[in-house]
């Protein structure tokens, strides 16, 4: 008589303390950015996060170019803004901190609904839809203001009743532990979704349909399942944003929304699932810090944007992976002279295009102030041809530095590569 054998999988240590410090640096951000603009910034990188992960579910997973994404954050973010007037009226009884699932419902049942017209098609024809959809529902926040609020909005308190343990979501680093807690489990939600038969057979679909299709799925039911997991976690990042900001204008559904959504996710690296989260952050600091300090900050993320596509069309996650492949085989040091000399020519032609970039700027918007403009501490005459032709030589001189070092470290990096396969290959012959 055969017994029973049961076996156990080990755990894997690894995960485990990625995601333990993660929800560590979750818990001990507020504390080390104490200010309030540092928890202004670390809420919207919360919701940044879950919003750029779930546009992933299309992008990385399914291989699905949205340009309407924003819909689904911001009709999550208009329903549950309207939710909480309702529950501040007494008309429903919802504690605040389930608003953001009220978003994530509203956010799911949309995507069900335009969602299955959608995902109809796929390629470009599924991307020119999105757009459509973006651009209807956008025009739809001007002509419905009874919902939409017109042009000033939707605008709410989040703070109703009676604080539960002291909780008010007042202070804002309550409504911070909030979105928080729902990005940790948003996070591992939606990793989870990658590892379950669901996630492999999204990734089918994005890889080889045909095949998909011949051994017996419906590719068109699998990419409108995707849509709708997707729509569901947008909506409670824009239910989280209706509480964090306690205002939605029609600028939520816009393009230039899932636009940003999709310019970051793809320098973040849309083929890694951490990929996003690393563009979630770089989106914050874009549009927060980098708009504080100049006007030309669009300008900026097109060249970066620019720049990724040519070097690290992965994105920034790939050059991260890369080079912990690198480290794997104790190859990194031979790259580090490289990576100097990189890094210096590099900060020669950024500085030397920052100072043209500024000065046009100047001289285009600011003319009233003369003149003699503040660029990184240094003053710079504009009126003066000198002024420009020193802009000009540090530009092209970090271009001629910059496309050295790149030589260089093309073959030295080309070396390294070929080394690491050699190796390789004689670890799988012993």
């Amino acid at each position: 008589m055969a017994s029973n054998v049961y076996r156990f999988k080990p755990w894997n240590v690894g995960r485990w303390l990625i995601w333990g410090v993660f929800a560590l640096m979750l818990v001990l951000a507020p504390m080390v950015w104490t200010s309030s603009l540092g928890l202004t910034m670390l809420s919207q990188i919360g919701i940044a996060i879950i919003a750029c992960l779930s546009y992933n579910v299309l992008l990385g997973q399914g291989g699905m170019l949205s340009f309407g994404h924003a819909v689904y954050t911001g009709l999550g973010s208009f329903l549950a803004i309207h939710t909480l007037n309702f529950a501040a009226a007494g008309k429903f009884g919802i504690p605040v901190g389930l608003i953001p699932l009220v978003g994530g419902l509203a956010g799911f049942a949309f995507a069900a609904l335009l969602g299955y017209v959608t995902t109809k098609k796929s390629g470009t024809t599924f991307a020119m839809i999105t757009l459509g959809v973006g651009e209807l529902v956008w025009s739809m926040s001007l002509m419905l203001p009874e919902f939409f609020g017109g042009e000033g909005g939707i605008s709410s308190n989040r703070v109703i009743g009676k604080p539960v343990l002291g909780i008010s979501f007042g202070p804002q680093v309550q409504v911070y532990y909030l979105i928080a807690l729902y990005c940790f489990v948003a996070t591992a939600a939606m990793f989870a979704l990658t590892r379950t038969p669901m996630g492999r057979m999204l990734n089918a679909v994005r890889d080889n349909p045909e095949r998909v299709e011949f051994i017996g799925y419906d590719t068109q039911q699998v990419r409108w399942r995707a849509f709708m997991i997707a729509g569901f976690f947008a909506g409670i990042s824009g239910g989280l944003a209706a509480l964090n900001f306690e205002i939605v204008t029609a600028e939520v559904v816009g393009a230039s929304r899932s636009g940003a959504y999709l310019l970051f996710v793809f320098l973040g690296g849309a083929t890694f699932f951490f990929g996003p989260i690393i563009g979630a952050v770089l989106m914050v600091i874009g549009i927060v810090l980098l708009s504080e300090w100049t006007k030309a900050w669009l300008f900026y993320l097109g060249l970066i944007f620019l720049f990724m596509v040519m070097y690290a069309p992965g994105g920034v996650a790939s050059l991260i992976m890369m080079n912990l492949r690198v480290a794997a085989f104790g190859k990194l040091r031979r790259l580090w002279t490289a990576y100097l000399a990189l890094g210096g020519a590099g900060a020669t032609l950024l500085l030397g295009a920052a100072a043209m970039i500024e000065m046009v700027y100047h001289v285009q918007l600011n003319p009233a102030l003369g003149p003699v403009m503040n660029f990184l501490g240094a003053p710079l005459n504009t009126a003066s041809a000198n002024t420009w032709f020193g802009a000009v030589f540090v530009l092209a001189t970090g271009a001629g530095m910059f496309e050295l070092a790149r030589r260089s470290f093309a073959h030295e990096w080309g070396e390294v590569q070929g080394e690491i396969e050699k190796e390789i290959k004689r670890r799988e012959a012993l």
